[in-house]
């Protein structure tokens, strides 16, 4: 396949420094830089997008002093803001552009970018022409040399004597083989890709297993109609909902009345992507009405000092050992037993998350004292709850509200049988854990690149605050933060349009806070549905939902009112 790297090179360093001098907003340069580079980069065969996340940056809001275009494996990291991946940086002055392969500065502490630079180093064998020294220069300006600071390796290439086109595809095939090669060793797979100075053969046929890769418009609609040919009819929205849900937080919360299919659905969810009881991904823990600890779920110290793996316990051991793939545990009739007695440990240690040298990493769970060793939270593992609400349940403390999203799951068409008439099975397909893993843990993380999300996100729950300020039911930063994160997903992927997409975020985490039986709880609730609906509550009134702003959670505010006015006191949950 023909292609144009030394031109779209060579435009980058013909161009930018006039560029510079001329409004950044819109400038034909920057979606050159964004969109056409990194779309050319991936029609390579050696960068196919299955494997490989590709973009180019000219600055956020103001031109950079060194534009760039990242190459990065999926298995280590999709931001530049961490972890290590190849990079074009170009020198200041447009004189030079360097093939690099180097760290993120932002997220990276010195003494780690220093050790991982050695270690790149050492997986080099003699016959590589590229470069393992620090005389790398782009600059004078803090950002350049903290971008020379963080490179390992590199091949320099001067505008006056740019490679021709094969000679740039062939170095960058040599970085991509080596930057394999140290993937392979971090993972503990081969001690070395080489022997003596020969390269062995393509790191992509040896050890990393072929997952499918779907966009996730292609991954939504393939859960979708898996599900549905199982014979179990949900609207789109909901399987779309409950996918960004999981990408947002590793654990949701599954509410409804009995015989729903909330069991059903978290099932035939994680089957569709390869994920079952058969090869340990998918694990249904029914939760007993006697746990009172964490050691019910994680395990114990038997009178012999022996430790006792809990059910939990052997599901993380699993997907520690298998980083590459998603595994989902549903624990069934979560509320059965009080969940912040036999659950706290886990949301705290899950609230630890934090990026450590490109990685998601969190507080020890289990101590070497008890477990033998450090025991953590890995970050491919999703917990879904299934719950009910009658007499004999336990409710959810504000605490367990405030770290989950809770999706109800009340609505039933019994009547709805043409659909039925139309079913057809759908195979699984094995999805890596890429598609699901988050990459925002911190506002920041997602302010950079979807600014306008936030701010209107923000601008809409300071309104909704002004009424749960009655009561005292108003979220915090982690809930604005958490739907800051859903809504970006959504943007980046266009599944869905912000208000319906924030009229879900709404329903699972602001309503289930909302309880009582005085006069607040009601103009509370009116104030909600007045902002909802865009028009003021009245008794058995219908919701125009072509004008209501966000339908859904003006419907359910309209339910919680009837139930306030009928028995005295509401709450989100239906019992």
């Amino acid at each position: 396949m023909q292609s144009n790297l030394r031109a779209s090179l060579l435009k980058v360093m013909n161009e930018y420094l006039q560029a510079k001098r001329e409004p950044f907003g819109g400038h034909p340069l920057g979606t050159f830089v964004r969109n056409d580079v990194p779309a050319e980069f991936t029609r390579l065969p050696i960068v196919p997008p299955t494997d490989y996340v590709v973009t180019g940056s000219v600055g956020q809001g103001v031109w950079a002093h060194v534009p760039w275009f990242a190459i990065m494996n999926r298995s280590v990291t999709v931001s530049t803001q961490r972890g290590y991946y190849i990079v074009y940086l170009f020198s200041e002055n447009m004189s030079r552009v360097y093939l690099t392969l180097a760290q993120g500065v932002t997220e990276t502490s010195r003494e780690a970018m220093y050790k991982i630079k050695e270690e790149i180093r050492e997986s080099v064998p003699l016959s590589s022409k590229v470069r393992k020294d620090d005389d790398l220069y782009l600059g004078n300006s803090p950002r350049a040399k903290a971008y020379a600071q963080s490179t390992a390796l590199y091949i320099p290439y001067e505008y006056e004597n740019m490679p021709d086109e094969s000679e740039l595809v062939a170095d960058l095939e040599e970085m991509i083989n080596i930057y394999e090669n140290f993937i392979l060793i971090k993972n503990g797979s081969v001690p070395s890709r080489y022997e003596g100075d020969i390269m062995s053969e393509n790191p992509h046929d040896v050890t990393r297993e072929k997952f499918e890769y779907l966009s996730y418009n292609d991954l939504v609609s393939h859960i979708y109609s898996f599900i549905k040919g199982k014979g179990f009819y949900y609207e789109k929205d909901e399987i779309i909902n409950l996918f960004l849900t999981l990408k947002t937080k590793p654990f949701v919360i599954i509410s409804g009345i009995s015989g729903t299919g909330k069991t059903k659905i978290v099932q035939w969810f994680a089957e569709s992507v390869g994920a079952t009881e058969k090869n340990g991904q998918f694990s249904l823990i029914p939760i007993r009405p006697d746990w009172n600890d964490g050691s019910d779920l994680l395990g114990y110290v038997d009178i012999k000092g022996e430790f006792k793996e809990g059910p939990l316990t052997k599901v993380i051991k699993n997907a520690h050992q298998n980083p590459e793939l998603p595994y989902f545990v549903l624990m069934d009739e979560m509320n059965l037993a009080r969940v912040e007695y036999y659950f706290s440990d886990i949301l705290s240690v899950m609230e630890s998350r934090k990026w450590e040298n490109g990685e998601v990493v969190s507080s020890t769970l289990l101590s070497s004292d008890v477990y033998g060793e450090d025991l953590t939270l890995p970050n491919n593992l999703y917990i879904i709850g299934t719950v009910n609400m009658d007499e004999t349940t336990h409710p959810f403390s504000k605490k367990v509200l405030d770290r989950a999203n809770t999706i109800e799951f009340n609505r039933v068409h019994l009547g709805n049988l043409a659909f039925l008439t139309e079913l057809e099975e759908v195979e699984p397909k094995v999805i890596g854990e890429d598609r699901f893993a988050s990459k925002y843990l911190h506002l920041k993380d997602v302010y950079k690149d979807n600014k306008e999300i936030v701010i209107r996100a923000t601008d809409e729950l300071v309104r909704i605050n002004e009424s749960l300020q009655l009561i005292n039911a108003h979220v915090g930063y982690r809930v604005r933060d958490e739907i800051c994160f859903y809504l970006a997903y959504n943007e980046e992927s266009s599944l869905m349009k912000f208000e319906p997409a924030f009229d879900h975020c709404i329903l699972q985490k602001i309503l289930p806070r909302i309880a009582g039986s005085d006069t607040r709880v009601e103009q509370l609730l009116r104030g909600l549905f007045s902002l909802f609906a865009n028009q003021e509550y009245e008794e058995d009134c219908q919701i125009d939902i072509q004008n209501a702003k966000y339908p859904r959670s003006a419907a359910k505010v309209a339910e919680m009112l009837g139930r306030l006015r009928n028995d005295g006191f509401t709450s989100f949950w239906i019992s």
